[in-house]
């Protein structure tokens, strides 16, 4: 259950998993962290690479890390950067959200000047996975029936 204690304890992993983003190229820092239902805080910061490809953003560093430790089963997971409106993960990381949250499960993206004093949740997006990735493909799909298609 998300309660205002550990909403609060999610932002601040995120925002300190930021401090540890390793982004020479972009100079783009993002953080991210996830709350598994066991109540532990798994953070991840977005690791550059020279060969952009080998970049992986901080959303997926945090699920490699809960995953590679046995945790899958998340509440909610926050994410910010270093400017002032909320940012949202890119299309992969929201694939790879899509194979191990709920659609249902809450997403918060979080601006730099969080709490903003004159903003509603202090600039804060709520969102879910489900709302950042409508008509999602997901792994429940690989068990539909088939059609056969031609000669086998």
């Amino acid at each position: 259950m998300l309660t205002e204690d550990n909403r609060q304890s999610l932002i601040q992993a995120a925002i300190q998993a930021k401090e540890y983003a390793y982004s020479p190229y972009s100079k783009f820092r993002v953080g991210a962290a996830f709350l598994c239902t066991d109540d532990t805080i798994v953070n991840g910061a977005n690791v550059e690479n020279a060969s952009w490809g080998g970049t992986i953003c901080a959303e997926r560093t945090a699920v490699v890390k809960a995953v590679s430790e046995g945790r899958k089963d998340f509440i909610a997971l926050a994410v910010t950067s270093d400017i002032a409106v909320p940012i949202s993960p890119c299309g992969i990381c929201r694939q790879v959200l899509r194979e191990f949250c709920t659609l249902d499960m809450p997403v918060f993206l979080v601006p730099v000047d969080y709490p903003k004093k004159d903003a509603k949740d202090g600039g804060i997006l709520e969102m879910t996975v489900g709302g950042l990735l409508p008509y999602s493909f997901g792994p429940e799909h690989l068990e539909l029936p088939r059609q056969p298609t031609g000669p086998q």
